[in-house]
């Protein structure tokens, strides 16, 4: 039986393997082909709009609508039933999801402040004004990446959510009802079915049925994603990047094999262009979770088993490191998407202390990245391919904007008045200085 652990010592990689390792994805997404092909889409929406989306879903999805069919009626999202126990399931994760970004709203109100005697300053909190949200379908439906992009957005109260997903493959343009039934939990009626990149595209640009929007969110194929860096070039924000999944999880010796092996199939079922890594400081550990791969990874079925091959062999794999001080090193340079920690309790705290380039880090064996993905309420829209060295999860953060606000006395005025004179008169801006002599004229 092929071995399914990609094994290599950090201590004896080369600069060259280790840069190779946290390149995940990065290739496909700009590869310069796919990049020519999304360009001339994005164009072909921004010149033709709904009949280049209607085009494009029958072209890449193999789904025959009209314009008049792009957006699912109210009697559709109405209409949409969906088993009770996931029903209930979905309203225990939005419930969860809510709390965590309400929370986050409170922590960013708005504030000010007395910075000297008469001149106060501060921010005014709001939420943007649109976005669109983008809930992939293709390989499997997502109704969790719905409402993880949905409640946030409710939450912030951005007036103008709109939200495309691609409709289910192999029918005739439905969408899956879970999505609707989210959408009508949340209150969101402004949803279209239309391929991917073509509905990034639509947002950004707007067409006859379908509204612009500022902002896109939302994780999907290297396609989606790069319609999405594309589209910024017409002024449409997006976030950095929320491409194919990944997971990094650091271990010791006490950690639990069978946990560890279930816990790392996880994220690597979602397809052959993720990546999941295992950091231990244990080869003992590392040889049986490679025993126990080969057991679990029987139990699922032939396409989600070829992916959890991919991603934890050629796109991932096992790293032996001497120490966690060097697990925290590794996972600092990776900035993985999901982490977890799996160590003694001893050292639990310094571990998660150490590390600060991820999406999320989920403590213990008791948290694993499906209550993540689902339940929790933390974010699962995580930034991906290194990227969580810059950026974070989308919470109600992604939809607000924070104004600056300040005010000045006259005596506030008079004491900076120097300060701005001189920094005006030095960098040549005459009606700036101008401007506070004339007030104050000696």
């Amino acid at each position: 039986m092929s071995p399914i652990l990609r094994r290599q010592t950090w201590s004896q990689m080369t600069a060259t393997e280790r840069d190779a390792l946290c390149q995940r994805g990065l290739a496909e997404i700009f590869n310069s082909d796919l990049r020519e092909s999304i360009g001339s889409l994005i164009e072909d929406v921004r010149v033709r709009g709904d009949q280049a989306v209607c085009d494009a879903l029958q072209k890449f999805d193999g789904i025959t609508i009209s314009p008049s069919q792009l957006r699912v009626s109210a009697d559709e999202i109405a209409a949409a039933s969906i088993d009770p126990a996931l029903e209930n399931a979905i309203i225990d994760a939005i419930s969860h999801l809510r709390a965590f970004n309400d929370q986050l709203l409170e922590r960013s109100g708005d504030w000010q402040m007395e910075i000297e005697n008469g001149l106060i300053a501060g921010e005014k909190v709001s939420p943007i004004s649109s976005v669109g949200l983008f809930v992939p379908s293709g390989k499997a439906s997502y109704p969790s990446v719905a409402y993880q992009l949905g409640v946030p957005a409710v939450v912030a109260r951005v007036p103008n959510i709109v939200l495309v997903v691609p409709p289910i493959p192999g029918g005739n343009g439905e969408v899956d009802p879970a999505v609707l039934v989210i959408c009508r939990l949340l209150g969101i009626t402004q949803v279209f079915r239309i391929n991917g990149p073509a509905g990034i595209a639509a947002l950004g640009f707007g067409t006859e049925s379908i509204p612009k929007v500022r902002k896109v969110v939302g994780p999907g194929s290297p396609a989606v994603t790069l319609a999405q860096v594309e589209m910024q070039r017409h002024g449409l924000a997006t976030m950095m990047l929320l491409g194919p999944t990944e997971s990094l999880v650091v271990a010791d010796d006490t950690a639990h094999v069978g946990r560890l092996a279930s816990d790392l199939l996880i994220e690597a079922e979602h397809g052959t262009d993720s990546s999941v890594v295992l950091v231990c400081t244990s080869r003992d550990i590392i040889d049986a979770v490679e025993n126990e791969l080969q057991i679990q990874i029987g139990d699922l079925p032939a396409n989600r088993a070829e992916a959890c091959r991919a991603s934890l062999g050629d796109n991932g794999g096992a790293i032996l490191v001497t120490s966690l001080t060097e697990a925290i090193e590794v996972a600092n340079v990776y900035a993985p998407e999901h982490c977890q920690v799996a160590v003694s309790a001893q050292h639990e705290e310094m571990v998660v202390d150490g590390i600060i380039n991820a999406g999320e880090i989920l403590i213990g064996q008791h948290t694993p990245f499906s209550a993540g993905n689902f339940v929790i309420g933390v974010p699962a829209s995580l930034p991906t391919s290194g990227f969580a060295h810059v950026s974070s999860g989308i919470t109600v953060n992604a939809f607000l904007k924070h104004t600056a606000i300040a005010k000045a006395n006259e005596t506030a005025l008079r004491r900076m008045a120097p300060t701005v004179i001189a920094l005006s008169d030095h960098e040549g801006f005459p009606a700036h200085g101008n401007a506070i002599r004339r007030r104050f004229p000696e």
